[in-house]
């Protein structure tokens, strides 16, 4: 009677078992979470004076239509001049991190968001809007909060302008 050791069987078991055993599909796909490649940048988070959750304390303004708008063109058009300019000064004092106007032609003309902490320093920065001074314009102001990286809007306008205001 001849022997047959398991050894020598070992290779006809691994394929029995492989031939027997149901077939199975394996992702191989890895997903990557796009959000993971992001990280927190403590340096710039203290620059915009972020909190821990990247957000600070704002105060946006809405621009309305003041009392007196019965100025001829010439002045209204000096005005509104003298208005962007005051704009553009505290955009680049870091005041002011975004503003624009509304297209509707409606009575709230447009809106700010100011990098002051108070409704009060808001209100000192508004009067000095010469349409402020003039009653062409009103400002109703609110305490805000949002993401610290609004502050960084006015550096990226300057890189997507092509013509100035």
């Amino acid at each position: 009677m001849k022997t047959i050791s398991l050894l020598s069987l070992a290779p006809f078991l691994v394929l029995v078992l492989f031939a027997c055993k149901p077939e199975v599909k394996v992702d191989v796909t890895k997903e990557v979470d796009e959000s993971s490649a992001i990280v927190y940048d403590s340096l710039l988070a203290s620059k915009l004076g972020a909190d821990d959750y990247g957000m600070k304390k704002y105060v946006m303004a809405f621009l309305k239509a003041g009392p007196n708008q019965d100025q001829d063109s010439a002045t209204a058009a000096q005005l509104q001049r003298a208005h962007l300019d005051n704009i553009f000064r505290l955009a680049d004092e870091g005041k002011l991190a975004v503003a624009g106007p509304f297209l509707d032609g409606g009575e709230l003309r447009g809106v700010y968001v100011f990098n002051v902490e108070t409704v009060e320093e808001a209100k000192a920065l508004t009067e000095t809007d010469p349409a402020i001074q003039a009653g062409r314009l009103v400002m109703e102001l609110h305490p805000w909060y949002g993401s610290a990286a609004t502050m960084m809007v006015n550096d990226w306008h300057k890189k997507v302008q092509k013509k100035q205001i």
